[in-house]
């Protein structure tokens, strides 16, 4: 496991390490089967909102939960491996939910990042950041 991975409940304690050196936050993520370009500019496009990115990839069976029983095609512990070899990517999380609430809530986010299948109004967790006085933003192509 690399030095990028922490896990769920570490997230409080890096939000609070990040604040005290007045860095922020930006959380991405994302099931990231059979990795490709567009992942790659969505993901340099979240960093480009904070001074750290934390990933949060769902794991096999969040995966499952969403896309079905054949997915993913890609384990999980090589999906994480991929994204942590990203110079973009400070840290990964794997998360086990259906979305990804208990993420956000673990690490309160400066800036909630989705891709540009997301608009602004329609991120799904958008009222989550929002509450504690995060924000939400939409990166990657077109």
């Amino acid at each position: 496991m690399s030095e990028k991975r922490v896990a769920l409940s570490a997230l409080p304690a890096l939000r609070v390490a990040a604040t005290r050196a007045g860095r922020t936050i930006a959380l991405a993520n994302g099931v990231f089967d059979l990795f490709h370009v567009g992942h790659l500019r969505y993901l340099a496009g979240a960093k480009a909102h904070a001074d750290l990115l934390v990933v949060a990839v769902n794991s096999d069976a969040s995966t499952r939960l969403n896309k079905g029983p054949g997915r993913p095609v890609v384990p999980e512990a090589e999906r994480a491996e991929i994204i942590e070899a990203l110079s973009c990517v400070d840290h990964v999380v794997l998360f086990d939910s259906k979305d990804v609430v208990p993420v956000i809530r673990a690490l309160r986010p400066d800036v909630h990042v989705k891709g540009t299948d997301y608009t602004p109004d329609t991120i799904p967790e958008a009222a989550e950041v929002r509450a504690y006085g995060g924000r939400v933003a939409v990166a990657g192509d077109p």
